[in-house]
């Protein structure tokens, strides 16, 4: 896994605070929790609280490590602001969809920031590849799970 991760200035603050979070801070409530377990005594095998702490351990150095790798491989993407004639990296697109009246606005990211609730959509997702590099106006097709579906988009920032 050594391939760029792509990242908005702003998604590299937030991977590098939630790392900072995780080692710092998690990581020393974690290991207090598994202390705690282990005073309690008794048999390991039997002892819920002794295994759901090494669940969670086990979790969040899987979560740092893989921060770590993307923060390793990470490269900023360089966006500039106001209108742009295509849709690239970073941009903030708006589009409607065909046959629907709301806008709808996504900012393309790479698969490292994706999270689609908040707008920000991976470049390698289906429409992610869909709209990179089409223009305003262009119409965009791309194969959803519902079926195959359209967007017109309106504009790019």
């Amino acid at each position: 896994m050594n391939d760029v991760q792509y990242l908005t200035a702003e998604g590299m603050v937030e991977l590098e605070a939630r790392l900072k979070y995780l080692t710092e801070q998690k990581r020393m409530e974690v290991a207090e929790r598994l202390r705690q377990a282990l005073e309690e005594g008794g048999d390991l095998s039997e002892n819920a609280e002794y295994e759901d702490a090494k669940n969670e351990q086990a979790f969040v150095e899987g979560e740092i490590l893989r921060l770590e790798t993307i923060l390793s491989t990470a490269q900023i993407i360089e966006t500039t602001a106001g209108k742009k004639d295509k849709v690239e990296l970073g941009a903030m697109i708006t589009v409607i969809e065909k046959g629907s009246k709301d806008k709808e606005v996504y900012r393309l990211v790479g698969s490292a920031e994706a999270n689609p609730r908040d707008g920000k959509i991976s470049v390698e997702s289906p429409l992610g590849r869909a709209l990179l590099g089409a223009k305003v106006g262009e119409n965009v097709k791309f194969k959803a799970p519902d079926g195959e579906m359209i967007f017109v988009i309106k504009s790019i920032t």
